[in-house]
């Protein structure tokens, strides 16, 4: 433990930063009872060369005075700034000279001197793959899912760190030893990119199981493990070709952490806990100013709890981004899932994006903009300078299509929605990116939809996997899980956790409807693992009615059958009864002369001029075309 020394000759002995508690990161001293200058924390907690030079953020006591510096072969101190309680330094070193080594962080008031060690470290090779339209996405709930290591299900100096599975938002044990244990079933599934709920910690307030409360934006939470279990995570899946996405959060905080009542600087918070706008979320006033200020977006506290983070100071900015590189280096991630994303400013999320697409060419974001009007969604989507800022995002989350499948499908509207929002891929600058889903963590899950039957959710699921973009499941849907609002949505994956009466991880142990609805979501998906029609082609409608949808994939679909590639003819059919559907040969179908039933049970008659498709009841299709 690095102390305060009363010598001018001394200086604290070197430290690494070891992790106690399972995930929680070790101060660097007590500093409670400190009256020299005493430093507890440092922001982030190591660092690599090669990268951009860091910002480092001291939290402690009695630093207005200090004198600060830093010692290391080719590293100075280019800045400082401390604040005016003393409580927080902030020291920008220059590293672009500098190999990897241990430094020593500087600090003296005449009289106490402190050397605080900070290490450079070596990068670790990662591809940062990133995710495309060719991947599955499916999104663990870590602490809903599997608990591996039950040594980590709370502990005395938290009194909200206990597991109780009976209380539906308390922790419930799952962690990341957890998900390393199923990655079989996960892959025997057929999904390849996982995206997990945030790692931060998230201490001290009771109802942060879900990770979007962080206390410590640098550290695992306890309960999910360590470090080592979050890049133990992303190296085994690595090692079976698979991707991980993180959640990442910087839009706000958790009320428990130590900046809510004591900000590193004045403009580090929109507003006070006692006195700040609540988050609305009104996103047209975003699109169109028209619409009256945008501010409750931009500058409200979520949930009206949540520190909101001011990214228009520069320090906030480059603290989050610097954020973003430390969790992507340490879990060598494939790419981020960008929660809350409207209510960032545009101009910090160009800046982000810009820095992390520079660093790394191949790593994908996906934002979540909970909104029904696709002309909003693709406001945020980057690659379109929209109010002359571009987001940089890599794609959106389709949640107009999120909408319209279920409004389609369990409520009655006519199935020609779906292919008049298809036709809305206009507004989007890369519409083969979005991410269409029919439910996640913060919706109901779709067989708790009121009259919502297995037969709807299977032919979501075939409309889901054969669609534009890339498809996302939520853990357990695939199981048939039921489950209103939140946290009626977030039950614990059954077999994951220890004394579970039933495991739904195993096929022998699975009910007979979960098994049913498993093997029709692998079988779907690994369908379209085979077909680059639907990995990577265009996608045309051919017809829509009332209670038909009909459109093709094919990498051309409008060239017709003389192009050669891989053509397929998605028919589906919501009706209760078998339906016939004419379909004219021209256009996307001009020159086609076969089609053959791959998936499903449909048949098919050609003429001269039309191929007239028998579906069955209640399914959908897919046709290989030539």
């Amino acid at each position: 433990m690095c102390t305060s020394l009363k010598s001018a000759a001394l200086a604290c002995a070197l430290l690494t930063l070891p992790l106690v508690g399972h995930g929680a990161r070790t101060p660097l001293a007590d500093c409670s009872r400190a009256t020299v200058p005493c430093v507890d924390q440092i922001d982030p907690p190591d660092w690599w060369a090669g990268l951009p030079s860091p910002m480092l953020l001291l939290h402690g006591v009695h630093l207005r005075d200090v004198r600060l510096g830093v010692q290391g072969n080719g590293v100075t101190l280019a800045k400082a700034q401390v604040s005016a309680n003393g409580h927080y330094a902030f020291l920008w070193l220059q590293t672009d000279k500098a190999g990897p080594q241990q430094l020593r962080v500087l600090l003296s008031d005449g009289t106490t001197n402190l050397a605080l060690p900070f290490t450079l470290a070596a990068r670790t090779p990662a591809k940062n793959a990133g995710f495309s339209s060719a991947d599955a996405m499916y999104l663990i709930f870590t602490d809903r899912f599997a608990d591996g290591d039950t040594s980590n299900d709370g502990w005395p100096s938290d009194p909200f760190s206990q597991v109780d599975r009976a209380n539906p938002t308390a922790w419930h044990g799952g962690d990341y030893r957890g998900i390393i244990e199923h990655e079989d079933y996960l892959q025997q599934l057929g999904v390849d990119t996982i995206w997990i709920t945030p790692a931060y910690e998230n201490a001290h307030e009771p109802h942060a199981y879900h990770g979007y409360d962080a206390t410590d934006m640098y550290a695992v939470d306890p309960h999910f493990g360590t470090l080592e279990d979050y890049r133990n995570l992303s190296d085994t899946l690595h090692a079976r070709g698979m991707k991980l996405v993180l959640d990442l959060v910087p839009n706000h905080v958790g009320a428990a952490h130590i900046w809510a009542n004591d900000p590193p600087t004045p403009s580090w918070f929109h507003g006070t806990p006692a006195e700040h706008l609540r988050a609305q979320s009104n996103f047209k006033t975003i699109v169109d100013p028209q619409e009256g200020s945008s501010a409750a977006v931009t500058e409200g506290w979520f949930a009206n709890s949540k520190p909101d983070l001011n990214q228009d100071d520069p320090l906030v900015s480059q603290y989050l981004i610097q954020n973003a590189i430390w969790w992507i280096e340490k879990g060598g991630l494939d790419g981020f899932r960008l929660d809350t994303f409207p209510y960032v400013q545009r101009t910090f999320w160009h800046d982000f994006h810009k820095t992390i697409h520079e660093l790394y060419p191949h790593f994908t974001t996906v934002g979540e903009i909970f909104n029904h009007d696709p002309e909003i969604t693709s406001f945020f989507a980057g690659g379109a300078a929209h109010r002359g800022v571009d987001t940089g995002l890599d794609t959106p989350f389709d949640f107009p299509m999120f909408t319209t499948l279920r409004n389609t499908l369990i409520k009655g509207a006519p199935m020609s929605d779906i292919s008049a929002l298809l036709k809305e891929d206009k507004l989007y600058p890369h519409p083969e990116r979005l991410v269409p889903f029919l439910g996640n963590h913060d919706t109901g899950r779709f067989l708790s939809e009121p009259g919502a039957t297995i037969d709807e959710l299977k032919m979501g699921y075939a409309l889901l996997v054969t669609m534009r973009g890339m498809p996302e499941l939520y853990a357990g849907d695939e199981i048939a899980m039921r489950g209103g609002k939140d946290p009626d949505n977030r039950h614990d994956f059954p077999g994951g956790f220890p004394g579970d009466a039933q495991d739904a991880f195993t096929l022998t142990r699975r009910t007979a409807e979960q098994q049913d609805m498993y093997a029709t979501v692998s079988s779907l998906l690994h369908f379209r693992a085979e077909h680059p029609a639907i990995l990577h082609g265009g996608l045309s409608v051919v017809s829509a009615d009332k209670d038909t949808l009909v459109y093709l994939r094919a990498a051309n679909p409008n060239t017709g059958c003389a192009s050669g590639d891989e053509r397929l003819l998605i028919v589906a059919n919501r009706s209760n009864a078998p339906t016939t559907i004419g379909v004219p040969l021209t256009s996307a179908l001009r020159g086609c002369t076969s089609f053959k039933a791959d998936l499903g049970e449909g048949s098919s008659v050609v003429t001269a001029d039309r191929v007239t498709l028998h579906v069955p009841a209640m399914t959908v299709g897919v046709f290989t075309v030539r």
